[in-house]
């Protein structure tokens, strides 16, 4: 089987690793089987897609609503490196599927409008599919709503023309969508467990996502409804396009 990739953007090694290990034990691939490449650490190397089965792409810090001012060179970088191979994957229709920062990246590849209007606190939230989403097959062993684990402080507004609405949660309308037939993106994480995001929230507490008092309320708000479903998908993808 040709490997898959994942590009990383995470600085702090605690967080970065277990997204690692998280997308490992959900999508059942092996450290061979899933590249991983840590953008924030050098720059992209080129990907042969020929030689790929599929990309992902984790969550990260980088906001893409951002003046350009505000963006550090990193992040700069890291965006052009993704303007460039979304360029291929789109003409080619490759499989992609990023989480979180995969809206960020294809979403302003393909002109979405993402601003701060729809983010939302780090939360279990209800996400329910569209009607193009409860029939696509990323999707199908997922029931018609389920929950999920979010946190983001940017989302997108109003998707392109060329995206397809696939699924949506009360406080944001755009939760997944697709580009063509094979190239997805979730606002939600569809890797993370309860540990996961437990991890996270303590990795990222003076990051903005919530004041230094809320803490503990943080911590509570992802135990309140218990989150099963997303992770399937990863697993699905890989069934679908491993070649």
């Amino acid at each position: 089987m040709k490997p898959f990739v994942l590009l990383a953007t995470r600085a702090e090694d605690v967080p970065a690793d277990e997204e690692y290990a998280l997308f490992l034990r959900y999508t059942g691939l092996t450290e061979r089987e899933l590249i991983r490449i840590r953008l924030e650490a050098a720059p992209m190397p080129k990907l042969d897609l020929d030689d790929l089965s599929g990309i992902f792409v984790g969550g990260g810090p980088f906001n893409a609503s951002d003046p350009i001012e505000k963006k550090s060179a990193v992040q700069r970088r890291v965006e052009a490196e993704f303007g460039t191979l979304l360029d291929e994957v789109v003409a080619r229709d490759f499989p992609f599927l990023g989480a979180c920062y995969g809206v960020g990246t294809i979403g302003a590849h393909q002109g979405a409008v993402i601003d701060r209007t729809y983010g939302e606190p780090i939360s279990v939230v209800p996400v329910t599919m569209t009607d193009a989403g409860a029939v696509d097959p990323l999707l199908n062993s997922l029931p018609r709503t389920f929950e999920a684990f979010v946190g983001h402080k940017e989302a997108i507004r109003t998707l392109p023309p060329s995206a397809t609405l696939l699924a949506s949660s009360p406080t944001c309308p755009v939760q997944m969508f697709r580009v063509k037939q094979n190239i997805y993106a979730t606002q939600f994480h569809p890797e993370l467990d309860l540990e996961g995001i437990t991890t996270r929230i303590h990795a990222y507490a003076n990051h903005g996502y919530f004041a230094a008092d809320e803490l503990e309320l943080t911590l509570s708000a992802v135990q309140r409804a218990a989150v099963q479903h997303p992770s399937l998908m990863l697993r699905t993808f890989v069934e679908r396009y491993a070649r």
